[in-house]
């Protein structure tokens, strides 16, 4: 039975190397983004944040490794 991958085009291989490279700049850059909304949000309501903040670490807490 032939090798599936030696029928791929590698114009083809290159494209999805490409592609994987592009989604890993938007995912950094879509989380860079989501940590300066967190911030943000963070300044502008910090009664909010240290309740999230004590929520967070309780959860911590009581999870079970």
């Amino acid at each position: 039975m032939p090798d599936r991958e030696s029928h791929e085009d590698p114009s083809q291989r290159n494209k999805s190397q490409e592609t994987e490279a592009e989604r890993r700049r938007r995912r950094a850059q879509f989380l860079r983004d989501l940590t300066e909304a967190r911030e943000l949000r963070d300044r502008v309501q910090p009664r909010r944040a240290k309740v999230a903040r004590l929520r967070h670490a309780m959860r911590m807490r009581t999870f079970r490794w």
